[in-house]
């Protein structure tokens, strides 16, 4: 009796001390940019061994793996999203390609940066707030987080994994910890490192990254969960003093508090992965940080084990992930809920979007398939679609599940884009074309999208100016109706001098000036399909022989015309110019009919006048197409055909100048070359692209030029006849480029077959990009 009576007094002792409860382990993840995956290696490392971990607290990217591991995902399932193409889109801010929109692009031009104003503040520019698009990033949260969130009620206790994150309240100089509501936004609010992605607010709190005043939680693991045993990943350490010659290292010590990397209890164990030093998104030695997390976690285990004796099987975590993985309800979407728009704009952005309001049903009613939802992943290319409004600044996307219907409502706290978008470009080259290139846009919408453009380059060589209005009807079949008007000037004097010269004396003016009223429809994502109606006249002022004095008057050639046309154009390319991936597909058929009206000049060798009328039908073919990648070479292919039944106008001069050019690279848009103008030819080259650095690559290329019934001068008459054999030209560029943040700069030698001078070296910054030819 007094043995049972001792057994159970010390059996009291030990339940009262804790010996006899299960132990409670709680992981602390820091901050540290890119080298925060190594948290993945680390938490495998624990699985492995049975390590339980019981709570979760986590910093910037420690908070998104934290996060991860909360709603049920392995270690192995985070290394594939942390390894995948999408992850890179989330922290690049690339879109792929496959949720672009050519229908909302702008038109191409020379910009290099876009100013932008209201109405009611014009004198107050507004700049970027961040480096990097969150776009892909923020609907990525939504996609991970928006199921484990209604399953948890929108309590992080009542995750698969108890979890806690931090975020920065800049306006108050606080730490703060966020414990329940929208577990993607309480995620991206911790990981929003300043300048580098945009921030976002939670209760009416601006929040940034948590790692500026808490980077390493385990004060609040211990405050709020109170666990057994703290383990700590610390992949991240305080900034050194700042230097007085160095920019970067003062705005580092501003910007992030100094921490204290401890257990912060007695009972605790930090493991430090040795990283190399990278920068905060550069994500290139993912799977080195992965095994360096898991390594230095397994040497941690003799110290872990010194204070954890619980041991959790691997079918037990299995279990656990798969309940709370079937308590996820799906994401379909019922509701649409907008912030930050007029009655007309969201009846815009629904249009767009394609959801209609549901009737309430209880959610066990919910098999009606009018009120059955829609599922995220069908609005996902609609939502991009909406991204791709240049009337739209930002939008901020939460889903917030309804337990009446069964069905998540779609929230999107929409910013507008200014109203008022000034530009500035151009190019400046080694040789006498260089551009200053000006823009103004405005916009205006309510169910329908309007919006007025007017832009103007100067330049020796080009001078242009357009105007352009065009209204977007949104809707299930979505349609543009535009019109344009433009004037440009082609001035091929050769000259030394820079933007604004005396024009005389000049040998060869194209002047051009129409009108254009077109409409169009998208197809798919990456085409659009147009019609248009043409109606304009074209001036070229010319000489037709190289002796002339100053006070000779110059040949004169008009064209009045009238052109209806049909155009479909894909394009997937990465860039404006110079680009290395992607496809270019474009098909025009036009008819053109005018009269020509012949002037001739002081210099002509037959004085008179002549009136033609003309009637031709075109067909232009382009097909550019980066169709393979080996290591770090993109392989293209370029090529163009071309035919037109036009007949020759009156002399050679104005027959050239009305021909097609072949102009693949930029100083062929620039250069007069007879010999690669006709009125129906082939041509066909190759692009091959080695990237050298992220932003800097080195480009060979390779032209033939076959032109079919090619147009020759006849010396006596000065009139063009056809060629009586096939000719073949040839035209190539190397080119060293860097894609600055305003413009390419390339370093360019180029060989033109036929020319005076074929080689040529050619140096350019910006963009040698034009208004729009009228055929």
């Amino acid at each position: 009796m007094k043995i049972r009576s001792a057994l159970l007094a010390i059996l009291l002792i030990l339940i009262s001390s804790g010996f006899l409860q299960a132990q409670k382990v709680g992981l602390v993840l820091s901050g540290g940019g890119a080298k925060g995956v190594a948290h993945i290696g680390v938490i495998r490392a624990l699985e492995e061994n049975g390590v339980p971990i019981d709570y979760v607290t986590g910093t910037s990217m420690g908070a998104i793996i934290g996060a991860l591991y909360a709603t049920g995902y392995s270690p192995d399932e985070m290394e594939e999203i942390v390894r995948s193409e999408e992850f890179a889109g989330w922290v690049s801010g690339d879109v792929d390609a496959k949720y672009s929109y050519l229908f909302k692009k702008p038109t191409t031009d020379a910009s290099w940066a876009e100013f932008k104003f209201r109405i009611d503040s014009v004198f107050t520019p507004f700049f970027p707030t961040n480096i990097v698009s969150p776009i892909l990033m923020d609907f990525a949260f939504l996609e991970v987080f928006a199921g484990a969130g209604a399953a948890a009620r929108y309590n992080f206790d009542s995750l698969m994994v108890p979890f806690r994150c931090m975020a920065s309240d800049i306006s108050r100089g606080e730490a703060v910890v966020l414990h329940k509501g929208d577990l993607g936004s309480a995620v991206r609010a911790s990981m929003t490192f300043p300048f580098f992605f945009r921030p976002i607010r939670i209760d009416g709190k601006l929040l940034f990254d948590g790692g500026m005043y808490n980077n390493f939680p385990t004060d609040v693991m211990y405050d709020d969960f109170f666990p057994d045993i703290i383990i700590g990943s610390q992949v991240a350490a305080n900034y050194q003093e700042p230097k007085d010659d160095n920019i970067v290292s003062q705005l580092q010590n501003m910007l992030m508090q100094k921490q204290e990397y401890s257990a912060h209890c007695e009972n605790g164990v930090v493991i430090r992965p040795n990283l190399r030093e990278v920068n905060v998104i550069d994500f290139s030695n993912t799977t080195a940080f992965i095994d360096s997390g898991y390594a230095m976690a397994k040497r941690s285990l003799p110290y872990i084990r010194e204070f954890v004796v619980e041991r959790v099987s691997q079918e037990e975590i299995k279990a656990k992930r798969m309940k709370f993985e079937n308590s996820k309800p799906p994401l379909l979407v019922g509701d649409l809920k907008i912030s930050g728009l007029k009655s007309g704009q969201y009846e815009y952005v629904n249009q767009l979007l394609g959801i209609r309001p549901r009737t309430l049903l209880p959610a066990d009613k919910n098999d009606d398939t009018d009120n059955a939802g829609i599922p995220l992943s069908m609005i996902k290319p609609q939502y991009f679609k909406l991204i791709a409004e240049d009337k739209i600044e930002h939008i901020y996307p939460q889903m917030r599940y309804d337990t009446a219907t069964g069905l998540f409502d779609l929230i999107l706290d929409v910013q507008r884009e200014n109203q008022l978008v000034t530009g500035i470009g151009g190019a400046v080259t080694s040789s006498s074309v260089n551009e200053l290139f000006l823009k103004l846009q405005y916009n205006y919408w309510t169910r329908y999208a309007y919006q007025a453009n007017i832009n103007a380059y100067f330049g020796r060589f080009y001078n242009s100016s357009m105007i352009e209005g065009r209204m977007d009807i949104p809707g299930s079949k979505p349609f543009f109706l535009k019109a344009r008007f433009t004037f440009n000037k082609f001035n091929y004097f050769k000259t030394n001098t820079y933007f604004f010269e005396d024009e005389d004396p000049f040998f060869l003016v194209e002047r051009e000036r129409f009108f254009t009223l077109s409409g169009g429809i998208p197809l798919k994502n990456n085409g659009i399909f147009s019609i248009d109606m043409i109606i304009g006249r074209n001036r070229d002022d010319y000489f037709q022989t190289n002796y002339y004095t100053r006070s000779d008057t110059l040949d004169r050639t008009g064209f009045n015309f009238f052109s209806p046309g049909v155009s479909l154009e894909i394009n997937t390319l990465n860039r404006k110019e110079y680009a290395s991936r992607g496809i270019r597909f474009s098909a025009e058929s036009r008819l053109v009919t005018g009269r020509e009206i012949f002037t001739p000049g002081s210099a002509a060798p037959f004085k008179k006048s002549i009136l033609n009328d003309h009637t031709w039908l075109q067909v232009n073919v382009t097909y550019e197409n980066f169709y393979k990648r080996i290591s770090s070479v993109s392989l293209g292919v370029f090529a163009q055909a071309y035919f037109s039944s036009q007949e020759y106008f009156s002399n050679y001069t104005s027959s050239i100048l009305s021909a097609k050019a072949y102009q693949p690279f930029p100083e062929a848009i620039v250069r007069f070359m007879p010999q690669f103008r006709a009125n129906r030819f082939v041509a066909l080259g190759s692009k091959n692209v080695l990237d050298i650095r992220k932003n800097v690559d080195f480009r060979m290329e390779a032209h033939v030029f076959v032109p079919f019934r090619a147009i020759q001068q006849d010396y006596l008459t000065r009139e063009a006849k056809r060629a009586d054999e096939i000719f073949v030209y040839g035209m190539g560029s190397a080119a060293l480029v860097y894609h600055s943040p305003i413009g390419p700069v390339s370093l360019n030698l180029n060989y033109f077959y036929g020319e005076n001078n074929p080689y040529s070296f050619f140096m350019k910054f910006g963009y040698l990009i034009f208004n729009k030819r009228p055929f």
